[in-house]
């Protein structure tokens, strides 16, 4: 009779002790991460759902990585373009910012010293807010000639080595050219498209936002 009674009156003690035990892994804030780029990234032509951010969330959250991200893509953005919304785009309280951007440049041949200004300043000014960046990669169209080319694909290694900041070589790896991932106007990925390019991106974002984790702890 008294043996029962003790365990009755441990269970909700043990109970609660559990529950408690369990809350802060359970309660884990997830990440903060804005992606600021233009159409590629934006969704152009998909339902919001099936855009690089909403994809890319989707398949952190499946390896286990609470992550929510933020669409701050823009058609027909430029680098100048997204460094003059900055602040409004990346709202205070983010933790990351994966940075898509230099596609129009590249498309409208804008002078490569325009661009590699842009995106230096936007990285300067992220890390000054205590804001993790990943750069993402683009390769300038053939049409505009070899020196251009050479100019303008120097931009982000060069970029991510003088600020120190992971650098994702060709966001549209594994999916430039291909006429089955790209929609109609061959430019701008497909939903398969998309997913593509998650499937290739996301080791080097689950590395990015391990190390941010890891140096917060």
């Amino acid at each position: 009779m008294f043996v029962a009674m003790a365990v009755l009156m441990l269970t909700p003690l043990l109970t609660a002790g559990t529950v408690q035990a369990q809350t802060p892994a359970a309660a884990a804030k997830p990440l903060k991460v804005v992606v600021l780029g233009d159409s590629l990234s934006a969704g152009y032509g998909l339902p919001a759902g099936a855009a690089f951010p909403a994809r890319l969330q989707i398949a952190l959250r499946a390896k286990g990585i609470a992550a929510d991200i933020d669409n701050a893509g823009v058609s027909g953005d430029t680098s100048s373009g997204g460094l003059g919304r900055l602040d409004w785009s990346v709202p205070d309280g983010t933790d990351a910012v994966i940075v898509e951007l230099g596609a129009n440049d590249a498309l409208r041949g804008i002078d490569p010293d325009v661009t590699r200004k842009a995106l230096s300043e936007i990285i300067q000014r992220l890390q000054a807010r205590h804001i993790s960046v990943l750069l993402c990669g683009m390769l300038a169209p053939p049409n505009y000639g070899a020196d251009y080319a050479a100019r303008f694909n120097a931009i982000y290694p060069d970029l991510a080595k003088q600020f120190g900041v992971p650098f994702y070589p060709f966001f549209l790896d594994g999916v430039a050219a291909d006429a089955s991932l790209n929609q109609a106007d061959g430019m701008h990925p497909t939903a398969a498209g998309v997913d593509r390019i998650v499937e290739r991106i996301l080791p080097a974002v689950e590395a990015f936002l391990g190390n941010i984790k890891t140096a917060r702890e």
